[in-house]
């Protein structure tokens, strides 16, 4: 058959030991059907053939994002960021024009606020924001998702000003004045102010309950959910991303995905977990996540795992540590919150694990991973070694004992570079000061984890942090030099984009069929602007994707 679609004149970086490197590719329907070089594969055009000039850029198997929040970070794409905002009154010249100019919104929401943000050393109250916005409710969603800070109105509006009971390792803050200080720490404590978003709170369901919205939403309201996502997804194939890991979910994204798909309307293919709280009973797990990944096989849509939560942040206090936090962050012995308690965890993931699910698991403090590793030996222990792929998520902060534990258990290190101090994304010194001096050893520790031969697969965690695929490569190969106390973490440019394409193709369990370019694979692929081995590599961010390609359809074309 003549090829749909020649890609020619580029740098291709196959990832297919056989085959290394190539100038060129034909795409046929959804599928790779010829690799090689330039007069090989231009050899095999025909006159409907679409000709794609690489220009000399790299060519790769389409980027896949491994751990983002789609539903979430579409919507905050169009929400009011405070990235890089300081002081209060450069939040009030952001908040007030931006609250005069969506009069109908029952909340004010910003995003990307960082703990910092009053640049006083201390988090904001529900008085500062008062000052800011005093008559209509105002709330600002911390980077990470653990932390809302609301006003009155907002606290008052969501019937959380005197306090209320939360789940385990959610807090309702309080003042010294009886009431609600204004700080929302997990979930459990910030979902009723996230229900008077545009969007009702439906696009943190997946994440802060894992149930469905109810009352169910009208028609018109799904539509609006659906157009949000699409534009999202129009984002993600921007950045050369054809697939996506959703860390949060429940059965109405996977509708909505699924309805997307049917309006050709899905850019980029979706594994959507089912998600597994610390209050939820163990039946869960066979009565809704087994017939929910059962369910949804497709290609594009799909649920292939299940995700819990362990612990919360360590700039918030909530990550679960082996000591107290040095500082105020760890007054009364504070070593984190307990999301679950460890013999439900355990119990959690013996069940999943028995009925073959893979597992995620968000860990950041060095207790909650090695609580974490612990479930995972327990599961196996249980129910038999197998080829489960189990994840920790973030896994920032790891006791050095517990690092080669990884790969003994083939346990897969799910990391975002872009979190790290080093990262070039959030302040450099703003972790250190919540650690102990021993704790540094083991934490971002990325090419330590790999050099024990564990699976390293890499991400962003959008909305945590953008979803620009350039900047998170540059955290990784440039990433800042935080002193002699910090060891040397640079990782290769190879393993990096390997990590981004053909080990999240792996750790999906799709190997097979995808994250290679070589002949048979899906048709996922991602022309550069740049040869990006010529790039130093603290420029690489001058790349960018030039055309983007899903099952041999192009979904993104620059200019």
């Amino acid at each position: 058959m003549t090829p749909d679609i020649i890609i020619h004149n580029g740098k291709l970086m196959t990832f297919d030991p056989d085959q290394p490197e190539a100038q060129a590719l034909a795409i046929t329907g959804g599928t790779l059907t010829a690799v090689g070089t330039d007069a090989e594969v231009t050899a095999l055009a025909g006159d409907t053939t679409r000709m794609i000039d690489a220009k000399g850029g790299t060519v790769l198997p389409g980027l896949i994002d491994s751990h983002v929040h789609l539903f979430g970070g579409s919507v905050e794409l169009e929400s009011l960021s405070l990235y890089g905002v300081e002081g209060l009154e450069a939040m009030a010249e952001m908040i007030r024009p931006h609250a005069a100019a969506n009069p109908g919104d029952d909340l004010v929401f910003c995003v990307m606020a960082d703990y910092g943000i009053l640049g006083t050393g201390r988090t904001p109250t529900r008085h500062d924001l008062d000052t800011i916005l005093p008559d209509r409710p105002l709330a600002m969603f911390a980077p990470d998702h653990h932390t809302v800070w609301a006003n009155t109105a907002a606290l008052q509006a969501a019937g959380l000003l005197q306090g209320g009971a939360v789940d385990a390792g959610s807090e309702i803050v309080m003042g010294d004045d009886g009431l609600a200080s204004g700080e929302l720490l997990e979930p459990g404590a910030y979902s009723p102010v996230l229900a008077l978003t545009r969007h009702a709170g439906r696009e943190m369901m997946g994440l802060t309950t894992g149930k469905d919205p109810v009352p169910a939403p009208t028609p018109a309201q799904r539509e609006m959910d659906k157009d949000v996502i699409a534009r999202g997804l129009a984002h993600c194939a921007a950045q050369g991303i054809t697939g996506l890991h959703l860390m949060d979910g429940n059965l109405y994204q996977l509708e909505l995905l699924s309805e997307l798909e049917a309006e050709g309307r899905l850019l980029c293919r979706c594994m959507v977990p089912f998600h597994f709280k610390g209050t939820d009973p163990i039946d869960r797990i066979a009565a809704e996540g087994v017939p929910m990944r059962d369910r949804y096989r497709g290609d594009k849509v799909w649920c292939g795992h299940m995700k819990m939560f362990i612990d919360g942040v360590i700039e918030s206090g909530t990550a679960l540590m082996l000591q107290p936090y040095p500082g105020d962050l760890g007054k009364d012995g504070n070593m984190g919150d307990e999301v679950f308690t460890q013999a439900h965890f355990v119990a959690a993931a013996q069940e999943a694990d028995r009925h073959g699910m893979q597992i995620a698991v968000h860990a950041i403090g060095d207790a909650g991973v090695r609580r974490t590793i612990d479930a995972y030996a327990a599961a196996q222990a249980a129910n038999g070694k197998r080829d489960s792929r189990h994840r920790i998520e973030h896994l920032e902060v790891m006791h050095v004992q517990d690092i080669p534990r990884l790969a003994e258990l083939g346990i897969v290190a799910s990391i975002q570079p872009g979190h790290a101090p080093r990262g070039h994304i959030f302040p450099p010194g703003a972790v250190g000061q919540y650690l102990h001096a021993d704790q540094i050893a083991g934490a971002y520790a990325w090419q330590d984890i790999r050099n024990t031969g564990a699976r390293v697969v890499f991400s962003t965690d959008w909305p945590v942090i953008p979803l620009d695929v350039m900047p998170n490569i540059k955290a990784a190969i440039a990433p800042l030099d935080l002193g002699p106390d910090w060891r040397d973490q640079t990782q290769s440019l190879h393993d990096t984009l390997a990590s981004y394409t053909r080990d999240n193709a792996w750790v999906e369990f799709n190997e097979d069929r995808k994250g290679q370019i070589k002949a048979g694979m899906m048709a996922d692929i991602a022309v550069m602007s740049h040869d990006l081995n010529t790039l130093p590599p603290a420029e690489i961010t001058r790349a960018r994707a030039q055309v983007t390609i899903c099952d041999g359809k192009v979904t993104f074309e620059r200019g």
